[in-house]
């Protein structure tokens, strides 16, 4: 199922602190930042904000700009992002300012929470409940599938954006950070302790906005279970651009295949007919560049643009049982390998039968077809 592109923005001090708690809050950001922050909800089709934040700092969350709500209008979007905020118990302020500017308003809630939102908002906003208790990937696919948001930014708070990290939802993260300390120790941090995805995040992009500096971060640690993760998409994006660096052929598909460590180390990429060589497969060209013997196999995840194969005449061994071969038990693709060549080709079959996972995101399908679009079938 696909989900929104998630995009969580903050802006800290230098010894991590989201303001201060004093009697005036301590805005963090420069006025050129608040520019910025303004064209990023123009470019959402929804702004996200937990609760508690409504309740400790009452934001709008507009797009102050006259230029780009006319150009949202133009583009025939409304002139204001979905404005959605969590709550598990439905304990919200119908005086807050968030219901009364801007466009449409979404409360998303427990079933026990309903009730209460319900009855305290009226007609104010839509509520709705997704279970007994808050489920992100539930939360986010209804945002996808019933109210058509495509891109989502969430504006905390700070368990808000731990729980979309630590769950491997969030695609990207951006981070300003202030020349201030703080040093409150009552001040709220950005994350909250628990489980995070192992390894470095991908810096995207810095940029200096006056006194302050935005930094852009991609997570890059693969999922562990049946559920795709925002690297997920990424690495299998990746793979469908490799598939498009291949010579073209009248026989054969073009793939793209990465291999990616737990930790998110990229440990080798290939793609079919790589290096002249006419009859490689991606995969095939990919864990030829790994060591055997690399303790990081095992709990790799291979990334290929086409389901691996499972019979071929090219080769000895296909791609799906020189996977096994490495160790790897964990596959992420776009496309089922079509009937082309391969009458009935199962290479998922062979790779589950053998304990390994693979994950389909049918979503990235058009990417990994589109080399292959001169191809019959």
């Amino acid at each position: 199922m696909p989900l929104p592109y998630v995009l969580l923005s903050a802006a800290v001090s230098l010894d991590g602190c989201l303001d201060d708690t004093g009697p005036e809050r301590l805005l963090l950001s420069s006025p050129a930042d608040f520019d910025r922050v303004d064209e990023v909800r123009a470019w959402a089709d929804a702004v996200l904000v937990g609760a508690g934040t409504l309740r400790a700092d009452n934001p709008r969350l507009l797009v102050n700009s006259a230029g780009r709500r006319a150009a949202r209008r133009a583009a025939g979007r409304p002139e204001y992002p979905l404005k959605v905020t969590v709550t598990g118990s439905g304990d919200l302020d119908p005086a807050a300012r968030f219901w009364h500017t801007g466009g449409d308003k979404l409360v998303c809630t427990t079933d026990r929470g309903a009730a209460r939102a319900a009855r305290l908002l009226g007609r104010t906003a839509d509520v709705v409940p997704l279970g007994p208790a808050l489920d992100w990937r539930t939360l986010l696919e209804h945002l996808r599938d019933v109210r058509g948001v495509e891109r989502l930014m969430v504006e905390g708070g700070g368990t808000v954006h731990t729980q979309l990290l630590q769950q491997g939802l969030a695609d990207e993260l951006q981070l300003v950070l202030a020349p201030l300390f703080v040093g409150d120790p009552a001040a709220p941090r950005l994350f909250g302790p628990g489980a995070y995805q192992g390894g470095r995040l991908r810096l995207l992009d810095t940029r200096r906005i006056e006194d302050v500096v935005l930094m852009r971060y991609a997570p890059t640690a693969p999922g562990a279970g049946p559920d795709a993760t925002a690297a997920d998409r990424h690495w299998l994006r990746t793979a469908c651009d490799l598939a498009a660096l291949c010579p073209p052929s009248e026989t054969a598909f073009s793939v793209g295949a990465v291999v990616v460590a737990a930790d998110g180390t990229e440990l080798a990429r290939g793609h079919s007919r790589e290096g002249g060589d006419p009859v490689v497969h991606a995969e095939e060209a990919a864990l030829a560049k790994t060591d055997p013997a690399d303790p990081r196999l095992p709990g790799a995840t291979v990334y290929s643009s086409l389901e691996p194969c499972a019979r071929r005449a090219s080769r000895p061994a296909p791609c799906a049982e020189l996977i096994l071969r490495a160790g790897v038990r964990r596959v992420v693709t776009a496309w089922r390998e079509p009937d082309t060549f391969v009458t009935a080709a199962d290479g998922t079959g062979v790779l589950t039968a053998a304990g390994a996972r693979v994950v389909v995101l049918p979503e990235l399908a058009g990417l990994a077809k589109a080399p292959n679009a001169h191809l019959p079938g």
